[in-house]
């Protein structure tokens, strides 16, 4: 669903006889309005209005586009169509997509450009027509409505409007298990929650962190009670707050131990539940052992009001796991199961 929050109106013109008597589109009509996407990214409406209906366009986006450094183009082609009045270059405001051309060419078709800051895909940019509507006087058109980039991953169904705490572990002057290359935990947890971060925000939900930055919660050089008491303070003083997440990666003087598990402390049915799931998505890593779901007294569990789950993302101290838990792509898996696993949660699923 979309929610209209603004427009601005930048030109309407009167169609050409001429055109029409030709058998031609003529565009007519130029409108922007802003918009939301269902998961929360903003967005822009483009509105180009014609004379008359049926007009067939085409997609002719190449990924070599000749826009400017940091920028793509969307590229459409539109078959028996005319400019008519309205400018062939538009600047648009806002840094979403930044300009609209309207290119004639000599076969008597016309090509539609939108420089937009995120590269066209289905996820950004939706192409339709729409009929005329006499009750807002608007013409026959073509609809471009283009968004904000998603987070990688893309959105998750069933997290709109929850709000969830990540902790990832560890930070500061407790940099957490180190790898045998060197490799911090507290580097790793704090990159995947980032992630996680991102996937649920794109999603429509609130997350709010224990930490952003290497640091330690409570102050520098905490003792262990103080700086799990003040993770759990996170929770506490967010009264929305749902559901506890701590993230961690595993370590184990045995450099073969490997693979992922999920924790809970059976304050309620609903811990088990949350690390179940959460566990579930884990599992469906390829190449990646699941240890399954354990209970443990973990103090940011135990102390924490709401539904708690501890995930360990796998051994910083197996060779092969630590060199996975330092690749980006592997680190986007990881988050992208945990954000699927929280979905599931609150969706009962």
């Amino acid at each position: 669903m979309l929610l209209f929050t603004a427009f601005l109106v930048l030109g309407a013109l009167l169609p050409s006889a001429s055109a029409s008597a030709r058998g031609m589109h003529e565009l007519n009509y130029f409108q922007t309005s802003a918009i939301t996407h269902e998961d929360g990214r903003k967005g822009i409406r483009i509105e180009i209005g014609m004379d008359r209906g049926n007009l067939s366009y085409q997609d002719i986006t190449k990924k070599d586009s000749d826009a400017k450094q940091g920028s793509h183009v969307l590229a459409l082609h539109l078959e028996k169509t005319q400019r008519g009045n309205v400018r062939e270059d538009i600047p648009l405001r806002g840094d979403i997509a930044s300009r609209v051309q309207l290119i004639e060419n000599a076969d008597k078709s016309l090509d539609v450009r939108v420089t937009m800051a995120g590269e066209p895909n289905e996820q950004n940019v939706s192409v339709y027509t729409a009929e005329r509507t006499r009750r807002t006087r608007k013409p026959y058109r073509l609809v471009i409505d283009v968004f904000q980039p998603a987070a990688k991953g893309g959105s998750v169904q069933g997290l709109a409007g929850h709000t969830i705490v990540i902790d990832p572990g560890h930070g500061g002057s407790d940099s957490g298990a180190i790898g045998y290359s060197g490799t911090r935990e507290c580097d790793v947890t704090l990159s995947v929650s980032e992630k996680v971060k991102e996937l649920l925000q794109n999603s429509g939900a609130r997350t709010v962190m224990t930490r952003t930055t290497d640091v330690d919660v409570y102050g520098p050089n905490a003792s262990d009670h103080d700086e799990l008491q003040a993770r759990v303070d996170v929770a506490g003083r967010t009264p929305e707050a749902e559901i506890f997440v701590s993230i961690h990666c595993n370590a184990f003087r045995n450099s073969n131990a490997h693979g992922t598990e999920t924790y809970y402390y059976p304050k309620s049915d609903e811990d088990y539940r949350l690390a179940s799931v959460l566990d579930e998505e884990l599992a469906k890593i390829d190449g990646v052992y699941n240890r399954g779901v354990k209970q443990a007294r973990f103090y940011v569990m135990r102390c924490t009001s709401i539904p708690a789950s501890l995930v360990e993302l796998a051994f910083i101290t197996n060779p092969a796991e630590e060199a996975m838990l330092t690749d980006d792509a592997f680190q986007q898996k990881l988050a992208e199961a945990i954000v699927r696993g929280i979905a599931r949660y609150f969706t009962h699923a």
